[in-house]
């Protein structure tokens, strides 16, 4: 890998003023898992990819099973055996667009790794990830939440709904959602999945079809604005812990440097705003439940978010 950042990445770094430190962090970024990370995969019940559609849109999709679902073949290499639900168009998308980004998060322990490459379907079914960027992350705004897998077969998605602009019922639901999850795409740098996390009504819902939400200082990488600054396509997913469900939204971004504008989020260096171009709404997707331990202890008081 001669070259840790595309031309998004390091525009967006010049202009927060990280160059150097960043320079420093990318050094992080391996071409393969340690025995460590391959150990972590295989403990989790989650993971969410990022894909890329037949038009050029970008999802975020969620992947559950018990643990031992994703295992690394090698040190290069990780098996998914789990299918998306019925709705999701992630199978379908990883054969039209092999680039895929991945997250890896366990909420108990805060502890978050991120792969980064190519997929292709088995013949067994299982979805193969093969690495060209890993590294972890530091463990920032995200709230604590202990699982454990329900009883019964993998869910099959009992009513999907499609729609074009946010219901009220969704509108609610981001205002007062601690997590999210974004998938942004470059077509060198590949697909991307980064974890959001904050107080609740750290997003806000401007009208039926737009959101924003603050972006503060993380790892300095800026893997997911650099991406946006090149292709504003992307993917955001919320994950209702209580209920099992999903909303999967897909449309472009744009980044906010304004200094009013981010006055409206106390101590925000950035902002996103989001239009909507589609959304996903699966019912009854998870087979995981989800307790609440505690909210991070680096989100500030006034619902603010981090930016990797």
């Amino acid at each position: 890998m001669t070259q840790i950042y595309h031309e998004g990445e390091l525009g967006v770094q010049a202009r927060s003023g990280v160059q150097e430190l960043a320079s420093r962090v990318g050094k992080s970024i391996r071409s393969f898992m340690p025995l460590a990370a391959q150990e972590f995969l295989s403990s989790l019940p989650m993971a969410v990819l990022a894909s890329v559609d037949r038009q050029g849109q970008v999802w975020a999709s969620l992947l559950t099973g018990e643990a031992g679902f994703m295992q690394a073949v090698d040190g290069r290499t990780v098996r998914i055996d789990a299918p998306p639900v019925g709705g999701d168009p992630l199978r379908e998308n990883l054969v039209v667009n092999n680039q895929v980004g991945m997250i890896a998060i366990e909420f108990s322990t805060r502890r978050r790794m991120r792969i980064n490459g190519t997929a292709e379907i088995g013949r067994d079914s299982a979805i193969y990830i093969h690495a060209i960027q890993v590294y972890s992350n530091c463990p920032k705004y995200i709230q604590a939440r202990a699982w454990q897998v329900e009883d019964g077969e993998t869910p099959v998605a009992g009513e999907v709904r499609r729609t074009t602009e946010l219901t009220e019922p969704q509108r609610v639901w981001i205002e007062s959602a601690d997590t999210f999850f974004i998938a942004s795409h470059h077509g060198e740098g590949g697909a991307d999945a980064s974890h959001r996390g904050g107080n609740p009504g750290f997003v806000r819902v401007l009208d039926k079809g737009a959101l924003v939400f603050p972006d503060y200082a993380g790892n300095t990488m800026f893997q997911t604005l650099g991406n946006l600054a090149l292709n504003p396509n992307c993917g955001l997913l919320f994950i209702d812990f209580e209920r099992g469900e999903t909303l999967q939204l897909t449309g472009t971004a744009q980044i906010i440097w304004d200094s009013e504008r981010l006055a409206e989020f106390a101590g925000a260096e950035r902002a996103v705003e989001f239009r909507i171009a589609e959304a996903i709404e699966i019912f009854g997707s998870i087979r995981l439940n989800w307790q609440f331990m505690d909210y991070s202890p680096f989100n500030p008081k006034s619902s603010l978010e981090t930016a990797f």
